[in-house]
């Protein structure tokens, strides 16, 4: 896949990121060179080499879920620092 400036331009509206020219011709060679090293598994001989599912043939262990102890709603609240209600309250993190 060529890196172009329509990638750039694509990557960089998809991130919402405004990018000068410089920042733009050094995001061009990063990715250029991230292709590249891809690039390099299809010289690997993968003949004859079974495909993986798992890395390690250990199971994952589960247990039964069960209830108890339970908080109630007034006890896991009553050190929240703010709350709204029977909510926590937190800081608004996105901006519009």
């Amino acid at each position: 896949m060529a890196v172009d400036e329509s990638v750039i331009s694509k990557l960089e509206k998809l991130a919402k990121l405004k990018l000068t020219d410089l920042e733009r011709t050094e995001m061009k060679g990063d990715l250029e060179k991230m292709l590249n090293m891809v690039d390099k598994l299809s010289e690997v001989d993968t003949n004859g080499v079974e495909p993986l599912v798992y890395m390690h043939e250990e199971k994952n262990v589960l247990r039964t879920d069960k209830v108890a102890n339970v908080l109630s709603r007034e006890e896991g609240l009553k050190n929240a620092p703010n709350r709204v209600k029977t909510y926590f309250a937190v800081p608004k993190v996105i901006k519009k």
